[in-house]
């Protein structure tokens, strides 16, 4: 099978070239001579089914950042039958030397020109026929993000990958080793090729960047643009939550308990009240799930979280962390686990140490199904997106809290520097495509956890065998007992202990572990659980949830990175004392002030 890698600079519109390109059908997996996961997926070119490899952004394959060695020992380990060369048109006189530097290699290569429909508006003017003279390499103009000149680009891609043989992989390792001269050759193919205006300017950008950019307005106003995304989330998955949970209950009770009616009565409530109950409750959230990564999508591919690492730099370098570290966090608002990764990018260790120790802190997908499960039990809907709110600003305190407190521990020197894009609208397909990619993976994972997590809890709460399910004479029981002692000054109950406890395993289980707690989905588990907790109880209970444990994946990833176990015991025990001060604090406080 051929292999095309794409490679370009950050920012230049690979991963939607990738996403164009592959369809949903891309995966993530390791490849050999490096230790991170890549993207990659399987397509018909030409007539051959192909493997496409989207490396990292890179600005300079010689440099010694993390993602630069990963883009030097794939080429060098792995043999490559074509390599698209991604770029921004509109910043060709500074993106060319990765080009040219590829070039040297002896790559088979074609050079892909993104962003055509932006370099137009600025009057940036390409000659490709005379910069595919120059380079020796076919070029073509596309946008990526439209689809301009896509076929185009498309077929000669499916002409090149037919005739083009992989590169020697020796030749390469030892042409990376050589000090490659390009700058002479890169002004030359600029001179002849391409025309720049003296002056670019994006009006709009620049009215935008006058008001978001502000010293003073910049940060209320993006923490209010968060807070209106919060709301419409809440407000349009409210009713899609309330309509699959009622589809789920009606399929329980007109088809699933009749199919089911003559097992014995054990394997009736394993099935109904364990696997059916726990995942059900799950499936109910996943509409919501959807429309946080749709909206993330929107917010992350307009440039305006670039906005947000700017303006986030100085306060988070007081803490010191900086820019790409605030934009980590908000990574982590999907998934802990790939925001964790994304630190390669980072050169200082101590840098990336201080942010893989606050990262976790980040509101995730999984703990945002917890919390919205519990807001619509206990809380009234006008003020559920203020409670949501408030959970994702205890979040960023609880982030910026760790790294004032270790980093003297972690010190970093390492300059901060971003490249503003311009503000894009991105197109429907691109948000489609974008938030189903992050569902399939939070299903995917979700998945492997939360029937395992359900059955298990299901024993423990209905044996031994005598025992009233549920009860204190169940093995959950007996847990819950012993755990009592420490979770009782925080309000939280035995029923709420035992699923804390799986939710160590993933924080996927914990709304599912209820459901088989209780014996109870949907409305009826809210309904009963409004009764046993209180507002205050909630409240504790998801402020616990949100800082104790990484679940278990978070800290193998953290383990991995690290590579250190007394890094990772920190970062298990630290978040859990927290977690127990923080809920005390606000329980006892709250129980004093007579709530």
């Amino acid at each position: 099978m051929k292999r095309i890698a794409l490679l370009g600079m950050p920012n230049t519109g690979k991963s939607t070239f990738f996403n164009r390109l592959t369809g949903a059908s891309a995966r993530v997996g390791n490849w050999p001579g490096i230790t991170v996961e890549l993207m990659s997926a399987k397509v018909l070119l030409g007539g051959a089914m192909v493997e496409i490899i989207d490396l990292p952004g890179v600005y300079d394959i010689h440099g010694f950042s993390d993602d630069e060695l990963v883009v030097r020992h794939f080429l060098e380990s792995n043999p490559v039958d074509l390599v698209l060369i991604i770029l921004n048109t509109t910043q060709i006189e500074r993106q060319l030397s990765l080009a040219l530097q590829l070039k040297q290699l002896a790559l088979p290569a074609m050079l892909l020109l993104n962003m055509s429909d932006e370099a137009k508006k600025f009057g940036v003017t390409v000659d490709i026929e005379k910069m595919s003279q120059a380079l020796a390499m076919p070029v073509e103009l596309l946008s990526a993000k439209y689809g301009n000149g896509y076929e185009h680009a498309y077929q000669a891609i499916s002409i090149a990958i037919l005739s083009s043989q992989p590169a020697d992989t020796q030749e390469i390792r030892n042409k990376l080793k050589l000090e490659n001269q390009i700058e002479a050759k890169m002004e030359s193919v600029l001179r002849h090729a391409v025309q720049v205006p003296a002056q670019m300017t994006d009006n709009l950008t620049t009215r935008l960047d006058a008001l978001l950019l502000h010293p003073w307005l910049g940060l209320p106003l993006f923490f209010g643009v968060m807070y209106v995304l919060f709301q419409a989330i809440f407000i349009l998955g409210k009713p899609l939550q309330d309509g699959v949970a009622w589809a789920l209950g009606l399929f329980r009770g007109e088809i699933l308990e009749h199919l089911l009616l003559n097992l014995p009565a054990p394997v009736q409530g394993l099935l109904l009240d364990g696997i059916y109950n726990g995942v059900g409750t799950v499936a109910a959230f996943v509409p919501i799930i959807v429309l946080f990564f749709l909206f993330m999508a929107l917010v992350e591919d307009s440039g305006y979280l670039s906005r947000a690492a700017f303006l986030m730099d100085a306060l988070m370098a007081k803490m010191g962390l900086d820019g790409r570290s605030f934009v980590m966090m908000l990574m982590g608002f999907g998934c802990n686990v790939p925001a964790l990764m994304g630190t390669r990018v980072m050169r200082s260790r101590s840098l990336r140490l201080l942010s893989m120790l606050v990262i976790p802190f980040s509101l995730c997908s999984a703990r945002l199904q917890v919390f919205v499960f519990i807001t619509a039990a206990l809380f009234a809907p006008r003020h559920g997106a203020l409670v949501l709110f408030s959970l994702y600003l205890f979040s960023f305190a609880a982030a910026l809290l760790t790294a004032l407190l270790f980093k003297k521990h972690y010190s970093n020197s390492e300059p901060f520097i971003l490249e503003l894009p311009p503000y894009r609208l991105p197109t429907w397909r691109q948000i489609v495509l974008r938030g189903w990619h992050e569902v399939r993976h939070f299903l995917g994972r979700a998945s492997k956890f939360i029937i395992a997590g359900v059955v298990l809890v299901w024993i423990l709460t209905h044996f031994p065998l005598h025992a009233t399910p549920a009860s204190s004479e169940t093995w959950a029981g007996m847990i819950g007992g012993w755990l009592a002692p420490i979770l009782d000054p925080l309000g939280i109950n035995q029923q709420l202990a035992i699923a804390l406890i799986f939710g160590f395993v993933a924080k996927e289980i914990v709304i599912g572990s209820l459901a088989v707690i209780y014996g109870l989905e949907g409305s009826a588990l809210m309904s009963t659980m409004a009764h046993q907790l209180d507002w205050v109880q909630a409240y504790s209970f998801m402020l616990f949830t949100l800082i104790y444990t990484p679940c278990l994946s978070t800290l193998a990833t953290l383990k991995n990175e690290s590579r250190s176990y007394a890094y990772t015991a920190l970062a298990l025990a630290w978040p859990l004392g927290l977690a127990w001060v923080l809920s005390f604090t606000f329980y006892q406080g709250a129980r004093s002030l007579g709530f």
